[in-house]
């Protein structure tokens, strides 16, 4: 079984080829792009079109590599014990099952689809600490004295958004993959799967505005896809007729309702310094 898109998800051919690489040699597959480029949603896709469990692994930067292992509640144990709990007497009742445990234990053919989102938050060695695991998909439970492995290696995704370099070590583990920004003829496909039936003449209008503003030059943050679906929806909420996005009034600096495609003061200064609007008057 391959993956190759779904009605709700538009990949582009390299990207299914490797997804489809990555799967059959039983690679965690590391997904880098700009935020908003459908990272997160891709491992919710593959799910659903394999027909597989999905296991998200959201890490912060506070997140440790053991906390996706286990974590021994001892804690709790000398409260119980203090308490003269029954419970105290077996240490596997402490142990809390982190989402790699929870992935290696499917079995059959329902291995699932273990998402590890946004890796770079965490610390440096996060990575590396996980390298042993994810390369032999299993580790030992010191507190039991027993070795969790999987029986079928769960699909490993794994998002970056490279907030951080990530180890050589951990890199050569990994199948690769960095999601383009798609182009305009993509981009028509995937407003068409979020809006059908959306005005032709509205979309080509707010994708022209769209690419505009992502090429000026010192803009901190580019609006992304994800942004342009809320900007549009914005558009098509409040009844905005296409010509709106033309407007040639200098004073108008920025798109109406920009505040979904801008999200600093420093891009909104720019574009009023530039007189955004007023250079596409010559179109």
């Amino acid at each position: 079984m391959k993956f190759q898109g779904t009605e709700n998800y538009v990949a582009t051919e390299d990207l299914m080829v490797a997804v489809n690489a990555a799967i059959t040699l039983q690679r965690p597959l590391l997904v880098k792009g700009e935020p908003g480029t459908g990272k997160t949603v891709l491992a919710e896709e593959i799910a659903k079109s394999l027909g597989k469990k999905l296991i998200t692994w959201s890490i912060k930067s506070t997140t440790r590599a053991q906390q996706g292992l286990y974590e021994y509640d001892a804690v709790s144990r000398l409260r119980d014990s203090q308490l003269g709990d029954e419970r105290v007497h077996h240490i596997g009742n402490y142990i809390v099952k982190g989402k790699l445990w929870e992935a290696f234990e499917a079995e059959g053919d329902d291995a699932p689809v273990l998402l590890i989102d946004e890796i770079d938050k965490a610390d440096i060695e996060f990575p590396n600490d996980l390298l042993q695991e994810l390369d032999r998909m299993e580790f030992f439970v010191y507190e039991t004295q027993e070795t969790i492995k999987a029986t079928n290696r769960p699909i490993v995704i794994i998002t970056s958004n490279n907030e951080k370099e990530l180890p050589d070590a951990f890199l050569r583990r990994c199948f690769f993959h960095y999601i383009r920004f798609p182009d305009a003829d993509t981009m028509n496909e995937i407003i068409e799967v979020h809006y059908p039936g959306i005005q032709k003449r509205l979309v080509a209008e707010a994708l022209n505005l769209f690419y505009d503003m992502r090429d000026v030059s010192g803009l901190k943050k580019k609006p992304s896809t994800s942004e342009l679906l809320d900007w549009l929806k914005l558009l098509m909420a409040e009844d905005l007729p296409p010509e709106a996005l033309r407007a040639k009034d200098a004073k108008t600096a920025v798109p109406p309702l920009h505040g979904a495609l801008l999200k600093n003061e420093q891009d909104v200064h720019l574009f009023e310094r530039l007189a955004f609007m007023a250079r596409r008057e010559g179109r």
